[in-house]
């Protein structure tokens, strides 16, 4: 019987990690997903991101629109929005709310409803680590999908059972143009 995967998504951290390593951002997020699963079966895949400003960043709420329309073309896959908060913008820049407790809360839930037998979770962030390590606890296997060795958690890298490093090799065939 084939391993049940489901994938959580750190979007914000997936965009940087994107632009700053591979300097695009176009990814095709089912053939992206499609290469973690690698032959399991998904049972679904959830993406966390902040919605931008309408009123403060017209152009930049526009262009971050037409791309979750595309994730939400994909099948199985779930679009959880936290919030940015603007404060004094656009002198200072505007910081997310509620991604990380949002994306921990529906995995460890999925977790104790047994509703998976491996997490992916596509992150390079420690404030993962204590819920991934509660996963394991759980009986689960925890991969951790992550973009290059630098800026990337090594207290991550020791808490999954397996790391999926993401560089130019293993995204060929994961973009959209």
């Amino acid at each position: 019987m084939a391993e049940r995967v489901m994938i959580f998504i750190d979007g914000s951290n997936m965009y940087h990690s994107l632009k700053n390593i591979f300097g695009r951002t176009d990814v095709d997020m089912g053939r992206f997903c499609h290469k973690l699963l690698n032959r399991r079966q998904l049972i679904r895949i959830y993406y966390y991101n902040a919605k931008v400003g309408k009123r403060e960043e017209p152009e930049r709420y526009r262009h971050q629109q037409a791309f979750f329309a595309g994730v939400n073309a994909v099948p199985y896959i779930e679009l959880r929005l936290g919030r940015l908060v603007y404060t004094n913008w656009p002198s200072v820049p505007p910081y997310e709310k509620g991604i990380d407790v949002q994306l921990t809360t529906d995995m460890l839930t999925h977790s104790f409803k047994n509703n998976y037998d491996v997490v992916i979770l596509v992150a390079g962030d420690n404030d993962y680590v204590g819920a991934l390590q509660a996963v394991k606890d759980n009986g689960k296997h925890v991969e951790v999908a992550l973009f290059g060795k630098r800026g990337t958690s090594w207290q991550l890298r020791n808490v999954t059972d397996r790391v999926i490093t993401l560089n130019k090799q293993s995204m060929r065939g994961c973009w959209k143009s």
